[in-house]
């Protein structure tokens, strides 16, 4: 008789001890990216020279005291070249930008 209860006691002790492994996690799937969009091969030009631009080269090189007087704040912005400026893009405003310490125009663009 302790031959049967030594093998049941075994056996509890083995069913106890190998418990059977979790499934194995299946490989975790790599996301897709979602579809490319064609963008044009050359962005769409604006319509040219919206701000006068052509014709305010002629200030380069002046003083910022030759500039037409008075300037309209909604059409042009005249900064010195070091001063901060908001980012903000208008096609339609000039930017004359002059040396702070001489007053000469050193550029002009659109924006």
């Amino acid at each position: 008789m302790k031959r049967f209860l030594l093998a049941g006691v075994v056996l509890v002790l083995a069913s106890c001890s190998s418990a059977p492994e979790p499934a194995p996690m299946p490989a975790p799937s790599t996301p897709t990216a979602p579809p490319s969009i064609a963008l044009p091969a050359t962005p769409p030009q604006a319509e040219k020279d919206q701000c006068g631009l052509k014709d305010a080269q002629a200030f380069v090189g002046k003083n910022r005291t030759e500039l037409p007087a008075p300037v309209d704040p909604s059409r042009w912005r005249v900064a010195c070249t070091t001063c901060p400026v908001t980012m903000d893009y208008r096609p339609d405003r000039l930017n004359i930008l002059f040396n702070p310490e001489t007053g000469v125009v050193q550029q002009v663009k659109c924006g």
